[in-house]
């Protein structure tokens, strides 16, 4: 499984409609795409929501990316992610 890192915006309308059980049918989603969550934080500034998940690859990704912006009305934007330590053993 691959670590992806999952930035979300709120729009106008994906705002107004937040709620435990929007959270749990967004997480239902990603389980159906066969991702993972690892985490998530609701942030202040430019990016309101962060999302550790996991896929198998780019096309798992990319289908839960969009289909939770389809659902949430929060624009997303998804890359992939490595840990320091693989990264400096990768370039080291």
């Amino acid at each position: 499984m691959a670590t992806y890192m999952m930035f979300g915006r709120y729009t106008a309308e994906g705002i107004r409609d937040i709620s435990a059980a929007r959270t749990a049918k967004a997480e239902d989603l990603i389980k159906e795409a066969g991702g993972k969550i690892k985490a998530g934080y609701a942030l202040l500034g430019d990016v309101d929501l962060v999302l550790n998940v996991e896929f198998k690859n780019n096309e798992q990704a990319m289908k839960a990316s969009v289909e939770l912006s389809k659902m949430l009305g929060i624009s997303f934007t998804t890359a992939p992610a490595m840990e320091v330590d693989d990264f400096d053993k990768l370039l080291g």
